[in-house]
């Protein structure tokens, strides 16, 4: 069973150029292979599909030792979205998906169901059951069947091979700057705003409260954020604001993980909508304190290195972006 998110209906029943992969974070390294697939697309005049597989093939296995994710299906299917991706086809992996040899994966899916003219896919690529298709599979298969095959290298950076593991490693020693490297973009976190205690208002700072997902990167403490989705898109569409992402164990002993944004002089209800949260800065750790008027104290001062952290570096909207 698979699902096809379209934006263009295009893909529909034609021949496409296809890649394959998780993209978990669709970090510059995914970035590289997503502009060599649309480039390759637009020259054969046919739409850039990818194939992704929900859920991960290591949450399937061995789901304890699956690593966190950098961003969830949605989050992916926004940014392939913004690189112009015509369709991607998310695979749901289960235990028949598991069973489907090499073989039959390149004639049942790539072949018969997907219609692939051109295929991109890394060059240590492995597919079907017990991970018996190889690169040399394809390219015998491709002569058959009448598509073209591309690999494509580890991309590199500094001499470092770009990868989500990479990335993971430094949002868990909370190194945004290592992460924003590697991704093209700040680490961000997207969900809806939700109804809370309304503690924040009592205190003075109102916040917005987002659940998340709890198989996220260690990262934690508070941060100067930029913040999408608040308001319509605008010249003044991104927002800054200071975020804590944590357990508010001053507040809550149950450890339960919530992403809190208080944005600067903004009164607007915001109940429901979908927000972005760019981490760009992290200004202290999450602490435990007395009693609320220390916390109140200290959340005062949050918001003026906040404020002073965007006197000296402005938002820049196309910072906030994909790289291009």
């Amino acid at each position: 069973m698979h699902h096809t998110w379209r934006t263009s209906f295009a893909c529909s029943n034609s021949p496409i150029a296809l890649t394959i992969g998780n993209f978990d974070g669709v970090h510059l390294g995914h970035q590289a292979i997503l502009h060599r697939l649309k480039q390759a697309a637009n020259k054969l005049n046919i739409p850039a599909c990818v194939m992704t597989f929900e859920p991960h093939s290591r949450e399937f296995f061995a789901p304890d030792q699956a690593p966190v994710r950098l961003t969830h299906l949605r989050e992916k299917l926004q940014l392939m979205n913004r690189i112009h991706i015509d369709c991607v086809h998310i695979y749901r992996f289960n235990s028949h998906f598991a069973k489907i040899t090499a073989e039959q994966f390149i004639r049942q899916i790539l072949v018969e169901q997907l219609s692939v003219r051109w295929l991109l896919v890394g060059d240590d690529f492995r597919f079907g059951a017990k991970r018996q298709g190889d690169f040399a599979m394809l390219q015998a298969y491709s002569r058959q069947h009448g598509f073209e095959i591309e690999a494509m290298p580890s991309i590199l950076t500094e001499n470092q091979r770009i990868s989500s593991t990479l990335i993971r490693q430094a949002l868990n020693d909370n190194d945004l700057i290592t992460a924003q490297k590697f991704l093209g973009r700040p680490y961000s976190i997207t969900g809806r705003v939700i109804k809370g205690q309304q503690l924040g208002r009592k205190l003075g700072f109102p916040t917005a409260n987002i659940a998340i997902h709890n198989n996220r990167p260690k990262l934690s403490g508070i941060f100067a954020v930029a913040v999408h989705g608040a308001v319509p898109s605008s010249s003044a569409a991104v927002l800054p604001a200071v975020a804590s992402l944590g357990v508010r164990p001053t507040i809550h002993k149950n450890g339960e993980l919530l992403l809190e944004v208080h944005l600067f002089d903004f009164a607007q209800d915001i109940y429901g909508k979908q927000l972005q949260v760019d981490f760009l800065y992290k200004l202290r750790d999450e602490e435990e304190f007395a009693d609320l008027e220390t916390l109140t104290d200290k959340i005062n001062n949050d918001v003026i290195q906040a404020k002073q952290f965007f006197l000296e570096q402005p938002i820049v909207a196309d910072r906030l972006c994909i790289a291009r």
